[in-house]
């Protein structure tokens, strides 16, 4: 531990964020370093729990006291090997995790929890502008080959570490870029894709082959795979989207979020959107539906393009600002998060249904039709919901966003060519070892799990890596969660 007393003697501290007037003028990241001294200070904050619990509330795993020791102690090497031996990608998750090791946190009980998060994209940042982090080469080959179809996290975590097992490991992706919901989901100003780049030119020279425009099942025939791969890995993502269905869905100026952020990404990268299928809020009355991380992308994003107005809706009640009885510490709590898009213009509101859409003439979409809802909350949860006599209303809208989640993946294509079963929910049926219903190929991420978070999707490709491993070799050498509960079940048999 290294400074004892650091809990009482500091408080949480995070880095300045440039105002929203200034960064909502550009596309780039906009938070500042936090001085070495003032990160010293954080990580002597850790108590170094006798139980962790920050442990078991980040879904990685991360051994995040060991390495809040070592940045206090500014060895960032050590802290550096220590973090990336369970998270392959901390320059991600620093960036866009919500942190729920953090809601973890044992100081957290009654004081501000530790600034993991931080400490985390502190280490990885350090170590690139350090030359610590450097490519990780096997020393032999095993002679196997792997496709890994998908390039999001869950595909470039499974590919990573398939590589570090000295297998032979190849990456699809269907978009012209490496990244997946990294690449064309997450805004820049969240994530600029240098970071994507450096990560993917780092792995290059581990030997993890690419290969873009490569849409299995479209432009790559599924029975390739089959014959020329020892085993596949499925990382295509959760892509297909809840979708409206009220009066009006027809109306011009209606669209998934996913289709409004991707052609953002790609005008930033100086890529040309067609003028025909091009959406921007530039001085449109924009209304987002969802009020998720997706939900507040599509704020930032239409706040930088010039929007006249912004309103997100949600249908679910206003959260409670903190903890009550009914999610108690260390559970994740279900509050009312304000993230950085909110603050640059945004009227958020609660508990209302869209009844209908609204056009003119011409059918281009210009008010919706929206209803009060009266929720009953049981046990901390909303229940059922009726309607609020006469609270009907209308609100005008040039632009709607629906940012309401996923139901599952694609079906058409690799994976009904490949007749791999699905589950209830129509998500990739895999059990505990990642395998589907034929014995070679492997599914992780949203692809397997439905729609999630993106450390979730790192931590799929690493257990699915383990299985695979082990599937080809008969045991395998690397980390993973199924290792580390068998360790401890010899620890306290």
């Amino acid at each position: 531990m290294g400074k004892p007393t650091g809990f009482m003697e500091f408080t949480r501290e995070l880095p300045s964020k440039l105002k929203p007037e200034e960064r909502v003028k550009n596309y780039k990241e906009f938070i500042q370093e936090l001085p070495t001294e003032k990160l010293n200070q954080q990580a002597a904050r850790c108590m170094n729990c006798g139980v962790p619990f920050c442990h078991s509330g980040c879904p990685l795993g991360n051994v995040i006291p060991e390495f809040n020791d070592a940045v206090y102690a500014g060895e960032w090497e050590e802290a550096y090997n220590i973090l990336t031996s369970t998270n392959n990608f901390p320059e991600f998750t620093g960036r866009i995790c919500p942190a729920p090791c953090e809601a973890s946190c044992v100081l957290g009980i009654n004081q501000p929890p530790v600034a993991i998060e931080e400490i985390e994209k502190n280490i990885i940042e350090t170590a690139f502008k350090k030359g610590i982090a450097k490519p990780r080469i096997p020393h032999k080959r095993t002679g196997k080959s792997i496709a890994v179809v998908g390039s999001g996290p869950a595909g470039l975590a499974a590919a990573a570490q398939l590589n570090y097992a000295g297998h032979s490991v190849t990456v699809f992706e269907r978009d012209d870029e490496i990244g997946g919901l990294l690449r064309y989901g997450i805004p820049d100003f969240k994530l600029e894709k240098w970071v994507i780049e450096r990560r993917v030119k780092l792995m290059e020279a581990e030997g993890v082959v690419f290969k873009t425009k490569s849409n299995v099942g479209v432009n790559i025939k599924t029975d390739d795979l089959t014959r020329d791969f020892d085993a596949i890995v499925l990382a295509g993502g959760s892509t297909i989207p809840r979708d409206l269905t009220v009066k009006g869905r027809e109306l011009n100026g209606v669209h998934f979020a996913m289709k409004f952020l991707p052609q953002q990404n790609r005008r930033n990268a100086g890529k040309s959107v067609p003028e025909s299928e091009s959406i921007l809020a530039t001085g449109k009355h924009v209304v987002v539906i969802g009020g998720g991380d997706t939900g507040a992308d599509c704020v930032g994003t239409s706040n930088r393009q010039g929007a006249k107005s912004v309103t997100q809706i949600e249908l679910l009640p206003k959260p409670p600002s903190e903890r009550n009885e009914y999610m108690p510490w260390p559970n994740w709590p279900v509050i009312l998060r304000t993230s950085t898009s909110h603050d640059e213009g945004c009227e958020r509101l609660w508990s209302l249904n869209t009844k209908q859409l609204i056009g003119d003439e011409k059918g281009i979409l210009k008010a919706l039709k929206l209803v009060e809802l009266e929720w009953v909350v049981e046990q901390g949860r909303p229940g059922k919901f009726t309607e609020k006599a006469g609270s009907e209303k209308e609100i005008p809208c040039d632009l709607l966003l629906l940012a309401m989640g996923f139901l599952h993946p694609q079906h058409e294509g690799m994976i009904s060519e490949w007749g791999v079963e699905l589950d209830e929910r129509g998500n990739v049926k895999a059990g505990s070892n990642y395998q589907t219903s034929i014995p070679k190929i492997f599914a992780a991420g949203d692809m397997r799990r439905g729609q999630s978070l993106v450390v979730w999707a790192i931590s799929e490709g690493r257990e699915a890596a383990y299985n695979v491993d082990k599937y080809l070799m008969g045991e395998s050498n690397l980390e993973s969660k199924e290792k580390s509960l068998i360790h401890l079940d010899n620890v306290f048999a």
